[in-house]
């Protein structure tokens, strides 16, 4: 079954959502404990432990051509409801990514939020897609399920963000 995109996009944001069944203290951990994020996206590493806002972390992007590592700076971090970064997405500090995640449980669900900042030189079509097939690898990971194959979602679901 081909994934249809969820995201929505405002003048200054990519905003994404899933929900799984899980209390938030679970949904946090799969977001912040290397182990699990191994599992959808990838390990990370930090010299400060624990990271604490201002802490920088390497990432090996597993699902990525070449699994090659990244850093990311942690804006703010509020356990279990919030973790802001931002990823360095080329060669420079004005090639920063800003992104919230947000968890809210409700009924034992966990609500995920994910916002990206919207600035020059970021185009939507080019990482909504990304931004769903990594939040349903979460899902996937998460719910023990085959994990997505990324050309399902680009440049398929680009038309869905570029038209917003």
């Amino acid at each position: 079954m081909t994934p249809k995109p969820t995201g929505t996009v405002t003048r200054t944001e990519l905003i994404i959502t899933r929900a799984f069944r899980a209390p938030i203290d679970d949904g946090w951990a799969s977001i912040t404990e290397s182990d699990r994020t191994a599992r959808w996206y990838g390990p990370w590493t930090s010299t400060d432990q624990p990271p604490r806002p201002g802490s920088t972390v390497s990432v090996q992007l597993l699902f990525e051509e070449g699994q090659p590592w990244g850093d990311a700076r942690i804006e703010a971090c509020v356990p279990p409801t919030s973790l802001h970064l931002a990823l360095l997405a080329g060669p420079s500090e004005e090639d920063m990514w800003h992104v919230a995640l947000d968890l809210v449980e409700s009924s034992g669900s966990t609500r995920l939020t994910l916002t990206q900042q919207l600035g020059p030189g970021i185009d939507p079509a080019d990482i909504g897609p990304g931004w769903e097939y990594y939040l349903d690898m979460l899902v996937a990971a998460r719910n023990g399920m085959p994990l997505p194959d990324f050309a399902d979602y680009y440049p398929l679901m680009s038309e869905h963000y570029s038209a917003k």
